[in-house]
């Protein structure tokens, strides 16, 4: 116990120091604009007007967003805001159900709760933006850029020099395969199996997007589902800190996602794209496993109960609700997908090298 709170001051030590850092912002922003892709880990109220449960229009969440309760799964700044500042971006990114044409020039937001790789993952809490409909968003936005630029030339051009990063396949486990009694993938696949049918379909979807005009993108494997509180809850661990089982099939999936970023940098003549390793960010020295405990009341779903107090300093907790990370969590990740800090962290490059390249 000693270990895990001698450990836990440390990460909350370089935590306080790379909070720090996300505020000295460059003036200027370093690409002219930022779209992001994924699910609830960086949704920003696309799924406020859905009809599902996958949806964070509530206190507690929101607690110490500046704008207040706006839809983002935490109480805070998610990973995604904070890459957006590191990046230069002094107002965050809009979300596509709300943003406007003279907001587009900077990026768009589509991420949405629940959403996967699969079009079916998520269908047991309600609507929720798959990626593959999060690519036919982004078609629309190209099309409208096009239209207030007036040259297609100049809007492919600038297209290329734009920053893109692609957070999925949490929901294609969690809300999916882990679920046999709602979805036929884990009745009828093995675990090796899933992972080679979500990187296949995944191959595809990063080769459309670099087809409607992306050239540096950032790839976000999985973290450690089976540390979550939700899934902890509804397991068990059978002793251990997680659910192992979790762990190593979202493992299966993580050991394909490098390859496959490789290979599209070689198949794609213009194409930067880049692998970061979420658990290797997330795994604390000596290995020992972070707190696990939510900071606010669950539902049974793993959200936050509707209304109710979250706990006093937010700074003291790795988790907000069942699944999803605090500010502090969201920063350490970011911050470490930003500047990696080890080789491990991201490959080929980090996002701020990724933001210098030419096209």
């Amino acid at each position: 116990m000693a270990s895990k709170l001698v450990l836990l001051f440390r990460f909350l030590i370089i935590v306080a120091l790379i909070q720090f850092q996300t505020v000295i912002t460059i003036a200027q922003p370093q690409v002219p604009c930022y779209f992001i892709f994924g699910d609830s880990l960086v949704d920003n109220g696309n799924n406020n007007r859905l009809r599902t449960e996958a949806k964070a229009n509530y206190s507690p969440y929101g607690t110490d967003f500046p704008l207040g309760v706006i839809g983002r799964f935490t109480n805070g700044r998610t990973s995604a805001d904070i890459i957006g500042q590191l990046l230069g971006f002094t107002d965050f990114i809009p979300p596509f159900a709300t943003a406007t044409n003279q907001d587009i020039i900077r990026g768009v937001n589509y991420a949405s709760g629940a959403a996967g790789i699969r079009d079916e993952t998520g269908r047991e809490l309600g609507d929720r933006i798959s990626l593959d409909r999060q690519l036919l968003n982004h078609a629309t936005i190209v099309s409208r850029l096009s239209l207030l630029q007036r040259n297609r030339t100049f809007t492919n051009e600038y297209l290329k020099k734009c920053i893109y990063t692609v957070n999925m396949g949490s929901n294609d486990y969690i809300n999916n395969y882990l679920m046999p009694e709602e979805y036929i993938a884990g009745r009828i696949y093995t675990p090796d199996q899933f992972a080679e049918l979500l990187i296949r379909q995944y191959s595809l979807q990063l080769r459309r997007l670099y087809n409607l005009g992306a050239r540096k993108i950032a790839v976000f494997g999985l973290g450690f589902l089976g540390c979550t509180p939700a899934e902890i809850a509804r397991f068990g661990t059978n002793g251990e800190p997680c659910v192992e089982s979790i762990n190593n099939a979202t493992m299966l999936f993580n050991v394909r996602l490098k390859p496959l970023i490789d290979g599209l940098n070689n198949d794609l003549p213009e194409g930067r794209f880049t692998f970061i390793n979420v658990t290797s960010i997330s795994t604390p020295g000596d290995g020992v496993v972070l707190p696990n405990v939510p900071c606010c009341q669950l539902r049974s779903d793993g959200q936050c109960v509707p209304n109710s107090i979250p706990c006093p300093d937010r700074n003291l907790f790795v988790w907000y609700d069942g699944y999803h990370p605090t500010e502090v969590g969201n920063t350490f990740l970011a911050n470490r997908s930003y500047t990696a800090l080890s080789p491990t962290d991201a490959s080929p490059y980090d996002i701020s090298r990724l933001a210098q390249l030419t096209v």
